[in-house]
């Protein structure tokens, strides 16, 4: 039987998103964690960072690197980073064990200010991303490696791009934001066919939306 499009099988033969398969460092990152929904605001800052991060590289080149990245910039706590200064920006890009782009680096300094910012208007940053969650509707019958392919971007990732820049933010493309709505939950990404995408549906449904 020929596997469909986009899935492949793990070390335990169960087909996953054949990404979530390629690298040992995937797997758990792709069985437990993306795609399942958040409303934690520091793993949200988290990811829209290392997302911005992620530009012109792998998602697996920053996976390996994420607890570099958490110790440099104080576990991604807002506060923290929003106060950063020159001597950080300096340290930082002294860090082998991370990414060192100084324009990466003041964006990530620079959003978290304009993300104190914004959770002081919206309640929380989970308040703010969830209000771009697509209206199911709007979603493919059936999510295969073809209808995947056909969205780099989302009507939803551009409006929450424009947003955000508009608030000050930099480094938050449309692309780049819809990596970020994967892989937190805003919408299920996993194909039909990949073994996580029902337990990620169900998570999805249990869910309680922040307000």
């Amino acid at each position: 039987m020929t596997t469909p499009a986009g899935l492949a099988a793990g070390p335990d033969r169960k087909l996953r998103c054949s990404w979530g398969a390629s690298a040992a460092e995937y797997l758990p990152y792709h069985d437990g964690e993306w795609g399942l929904p958040t409303a934690d605001d520091v793993r949200l800052f988290e990811k829209v960072c290392l997302e911005g991060f992620q530009a012109g590289l792998s998602w697996l080149t920053i996976l390996r690197k994420r607890e570099a990245f958490r110790r440099g910039f104080a576990g991604f706590d807002v506060e923290k980073v929003a106060r950063f200064g020159a001597r950080d920006v300096a340290r930082l890009l002294a860090d082998e064990g991370i990414v060192r782009h100084r324009g990466k680096i003041e964006s990530a300094i620079n959003n978290a200010r304009r993300a104190c910012d914004l959770r002081d208007e919206a309640g929380s940053l989970a308040a703010y991303f969830w209000r771009f969650e697509p209206e199911p509707a709007s979603r493919p019958r059936r999510l295969t490696w073809e209808a995947l392919r056909g969205m780099a971007t989302t009507p939803e990732s551009v409006a929450l791009s424009k947003d955000l820049r508009r608030r000050g933010w930099s480094f938050v493309g449309p692309t780049t934001l819809y990596a970020f709505m994967q892989a937190v939950g805003i919408v299920n990404d996993h194909l039909d066919g990949c073994a996580f995408r029902a337990s990620a549906e169900r998570a999805r449904r249990a869910f309680e939306r922040p307000r």
